[in-house]
């Protein structure tokens, strides 16, 4: 099983920028993906970006490709999402997964997620 941490939400105005950490542990050598999702109230949760663990390669969701960034740091287990030039609609809670496919964007090939942090983006 692996457990997750994320940490770095807060409130922002927009155009300002944010940093999402997301803490890995336990059986993390299964890990061969972690992404980014966010669910905003009344919506579905959507995917946002995604990175091989490995390889290092990744995707984002046209909506933040551009803005938002996907990164890692396998000495410390951690994925970040820095998010720049944040738009009133990024409002969310921003949840980390990880999966033991290659790039998934689809919510169920992800069994272990974090708590989520609320990020709030005001106009």
């Amino acid at each position: 099983q692996v457990q997750l941490v994320e940490s770095g939400g807060g409130l922002v105005q927009a155009g300002g920028s944010l940093r999402l950490s997301c803490a890995a542990s336990g059986r993390t050598f299964n890990i061969n993906t972690m992404a980014w999702f966010r669910q905003a109230p009344g919506k579905e949760r959507e995917f946002v970006a995604a990175i091989w663990w490995s390889g290092g390669g990744t995707t984002h969701a046209d909506s933040v490709k551009g803005r938002f960034t996907i990164s890692r740091d396998n000495t410390k287990n951690t994925v970040y999402l820095q998010m720049n030039s944040l738009k009133p609609e990024d409002t969310a809670v921003y949840y980390c997964a990880s999966s033991m496919a290659v790039l998934p964007r689809d919510p169920k090939a992800f069994p272990s997620w974090g708590q989520g942090t609320q990020v709030t983006v005001s106009s």
